[in-house]
């Protein structure tokens, strides 16, 4: 995908089937996992709502209007900010796109005081735990089961951020 073609824009709250969308695309690389509209994925029906009203923000990508990826990040406590979701269509691995994302939310959580950056994932997402090691998440003993249709069960990663640092 040329960068030229690419638009990064917040999340609307009119994104919601496009976010479940692009969720049930990456979703359909593991077995058993699944979007639960109704469930535990519903704040995504709102999302920009929910997140403005927890003090967060999400960005989406959008090419030749296709929402192909989503970040977002909201504060937890204080000096404590969560990567709450980070989504990339499968065309887009390896293109950098998920560094700049999260590059984002590590901006962001840092101009409004954050000196922590937490997050969860899945215990299946192996991929996706390689990328946030790269990051500088460290990922740590804790573990937490969601309760879901899809039997979640995530770990935590923990990214200390300092203020020099850009990433």
């Amino acid at each position: 995908m040329k960068s030229e073609t690419r638009h990064t824009r917040p999340v609307l709250d009119t994104d919601a089937e496009a976010l479940f969308q692009l969720i049930e695309h990456c979703y359909a690389d593991y077995e058993g996992v699944v979007v639960e509209r109704d469930g535990i994925d519903a704040d995504l029906n709102r999302y920009a709502s929910v997140l403005t009203g927890i003090g967060g923000q999400g960005l989406v990508v959008e090419n030749a209007g296709k929402l192909m990826a989503l970040v977002s990040g909201a504060p937890i406590a204080e000096n404590k900010y969560q990567l709450k979701k980070l989504y990339l269509h499968n065309s887009l691995r390896g293109s950098g796109i998920a560094t700049e994302l999260v590059a984002e939310v590590v901006s962001w959580a840092r101009n409004h005081g954050a000196s922590t950056l937490e997050l969860w994932s899945d215990t299946r997402f192996e991929r996706a735990h390689r990328f946030y090691e790269r990051e500088g998440f460290v990922r740590q003993k804790s573990t937490r089961e969601l309760h879901d249709l899809s039997n979640s069960v995530e770990f935590q990663f923990v990214k200390q951020l300092q203020s020099n640092e850009t990433t």
